[in-house]
């Protein structure tokens, strides 16, 4: 018995039966193995393997092998004898050449072979049972109610259910019956019944408040997404009305929109008006409110226009930078503290910061005197005149001076060759004690860096503040680092015993000018000579009690590495440009020159 709406076999032969072609009900001819919804064609499952090796495999053209040849044999066509003796019997049609059908056509009268036989008993039983006949209205449609008329039983088969009937297994691998298993798909309904109702949706009450649970969602969902398989609907929920939207999460929405917009819109305007208009600056030279502003090193302009910005000096960095890169080649900002009014223009702040003298610090430079250093420390710092000198030789040994450093009560000023040559940058904070501790601890560290208290000996000097006062002195006389290296060497050939030109005198007229607390080239000679002074070494031998200035980093290494080139004098022939000799009639010579340049350029 065939399987009825399964595989591409044929319809049931009988036109009464109820599964016969249901033409009429939706204007097409049903195929077996489909049955119409709707009007729309069902999907078409592949054909289940229950015909396969129902019978014993046997080669099907045994008896014919030009086909075996042409046609390799698949497992679906392979047949029993069943499928002999019906060839035998001369069941199965041929071709129009009369030959044998071929693989898919055998297959086909196989099937038509076997649904014929099924039909015949299937026929027969369903003659010994009532027969539904539909029930037709007064207009000729389907009512889709049945009515059976009596039947008498007859046959071996009378009062069985022709749908529960299943054939006998009469072959090996015969596929199980899909009808009576718990898992078996419905039987065939009669064409009156397949039309199904869909089943009832339950509605699904909205609660009357929109009102947002404390989870985000509405009351009664977990987890607020309603993502649950439905009719079809967005997200499958029941009822028919969509979920609605949250009032508060628009608000967010529109909230964070809004922020967005208006964040754009705001760094764009900044971003075109930083790129296109002017930089913001203010006009004239400021306040009268004063304030300090240090510059560090390192600094590039746009980072001073910030620090100045930050200050209230200037509107804007970029205003600064701009008119700072109009200065000439040369005239750079440097860094340091500046007092400068508030809400300058950038240009008045750019003029201020360029001028060294308007910086807020003291510079020592190399070679200066102790009495220099002073007055400039009272003039930055407002104090009166004397102010720090006094404070200077009272606290001199509060200062940090090395232990070596003092000890010749002889000294004009122990703090003199001290005051390491730099920029001081002043601040509130600034006094003269605090500006002099500084400036003897860069000394001090110098010193400690070249070593000085160990190479004293090897220069033949007492003690490392005879090198100090050595560096003084190249410093004093010297022009250039060239100059200061020949300078120590004479210094050094002049201090030795064996010097009787000068008998170890030095006779340099910066010692002279230091007693005298001036700098002249022009001098009377005899009065110099004369002068019993223990620094003025036009009358002493030896070396000066103590430095005369504050010597620089080039006098120092030169007063430590000496030329070695055994000068003994030196003159300077135009005032920049230094000669040295090694014997006393060449120095002679140049000097009368000098004096003959001397007198020309003062007119006798």
């Amino acid at each position: 018995m065939t399987e009825y709406g399964r595989g591409r076999g044929p319809e049931p032969w009988h036109p009464e039966d109820p599964l016969y072609g249901d033409q009429g009900w939706t204007g097409h001819q049903t195929q077996q193995g489909q049955v119409p919804y709707g009007g729309a064609p069902q999907q078409e499952f592949p054909q289940e393997p229950q015909y396969q090796q129902q019978y014993p495999p046997q080669q099907q053209y045994q008896q014919y092998p030009e086909h075996q040849q042409q046609y390799p044999q698949e497992p679906r066509y392979q047949q029993g004898q069943y499928a002999q003796q019906q060839y035998e019997q001369g069941q199965y049609p041929q071709d129009p050449q009369g030959q044998y059908p071929q693989p898919g056509q055998q297959q086909y009268a196989q099937q038509q072979a076997y649904a014929q036989q099924q039909a015949q008993q299937a026929y027969a039983q369903q003659q010994a049972q009532p027969q539904p006949q539909p029930v037709y209205d007064s207009q000729g449609w389907d009512t889709g109610q049945v009515q059976y008329a009596s039947a008498v039983q007859t046959g071996p088969y009378a009062g069985v259910d022709p749908y529960t009937q299943q054939p006998v297994t009469g072959y090996p691998g015969e596929a199980p019956d899909h009808y009576s298993t718990e898992d078996a798909y419905a039987p065939p309904q009669p064409p009156g019944r397949r039309h199904l109702e869909p089943e009832p949706v339950e509605e699904e009450e909205e609660p009357e408040s929109g009102l947002l649970t404390a989870g985000g969602g509405r009351d009664g969902d977990d987890d607020g997404d309603g993502d649950e398989p439905g009719d079809g609907r967005r997200g499958g929920r029941k009822g028919g009305s969509p979920k609605k939207r949250s009032g508060m999460a628009c608000l967010v929405a529109a909230v964070v929109i809004i922020g967005v917009v208006g964040g754009g819109g705001y760094y764009g305007y900044n971003y075109i008006k930083a790129r296109f208009s002017s930089a913001e600056d203010f006009a004239g030279e400021g306040t009268g409110e004063i304030v300090e502003v240090e510059i560090p090193k390192g600094s590039g302009l746009m980072q001073m226009g910030l620090i100045l910005k930050k200050a209230g000096v200037v509107a804007s960095g970029q205003a600064f930078a701009d008119a700072a890169a109009k200065l000439p080649p040369g005239k750079a900002i440097q860094a340091g503290v500046y007092p400068l009014r508030k809400k300058m223009s950038a240009a008045s702040a750019v003029e201020v910061m360029s001028d060294p003298t308007k910086l807020n610090v003291i510079t020592v430079t190399e070679g200066m005197r102790n009495t220099a250093v002073y007055a400039a420390i009272d003039k930055k710092l407002g104090q009166q005149e004397g102010t720090t000198a006094e404070i200077a030789k009272r606290e001199v040994k509060n200062l940090g001076l090395p232990a070596w450093a003092n000890n010749n009560p002889k000294l004009i000023d122990p703090l003199e060759g001290f005051l390491y040559p730099a920029r001081y940058d002043l601040s509130k904070d600034s006094t003269p004690d605090s500006l002099l501790k500084q400036m003897v601890k860069n000394a001090s560290d110098k010193y400690a860096e070249l070593g000085i208290e160990g190479k004293a000996k090897e220069l033949g000097l007492e003690n490392p503040l005879q090198v100090v006062t050595v560096a003084s002195l190249v410093n004093a006389e010297g022009k250039n680092h060239d100059d200061f290296r020949k300078m120590a060497e004479v210094v050094y050939n002049r201090l030795k015993k064996t010097n009787d030109v000068t008998n170890q005198k030095l006779q340099f007229d910066s010692t002279y000018n230091y007693v005298k607390n001036q700098s002249e080239i022009n001098f009377n000679l005899k009065e110099a000579q004369a002068f019993d002074h223990p620094y003025n070494t036009h009358f002493v031998r030896g070396l000066p009690t103590g430095p005369i200035n504050n010597p620089g980093l080039d006098a120092l290494t030169a007063t430590l590495s000496p030329d070695h080139g055994g000068w003994m004098f030196f003159v300077s022939v135009d005032g920049n440009t230094t000669t040295f000799t090694k014997t006393y009639e060449e120095h002679t010579k140049l000097a009368n020159e000098f004096q003959e340049r001397q007198k020309q350029k003062n007119g006798g």
